[in-house]
């Protein structure tokens, strides 16, 4: 069965680990599709699903960019797993 970019997407941030973080373009790239970063934050930005940590993902230039339920509880949780 052919995997959606979403589920690709999903796969990946999945196998982010607690205390790291990738960017959207790194998430991209392991997802098949080097330039399709913002489309990984479209998808990121739908995710109501806890078991995929979407929090892990930030920008490119260290930024902590934004969160469904809001950047400064994605910063919290980033901090309190040791990531930034």
């Amino acid at each position: 069965m052919i995997k959606t970019f979403a589920q690709r997407v999903y796969e990946v941030v999945r196998g982010i680990p607690k205390g790291k973080t990738l960017s959207y373009q790194e998430v991209a790239k392991s997802a098949g599709s080097p330039g399709a970063y913002r489309a990984v934050g479209n998808i990121l930005n739908k995710n109501m699903d806890p078991s995929i940590p979407c929090h892990r993902v930030i920008r490119a230039d260290g930024k902590v960019g934004g969160y469904n339920r809001g950047a400064a509880k994605k910063k919290l949780l980033l901090i309190s797993e040791g990531a930034l």
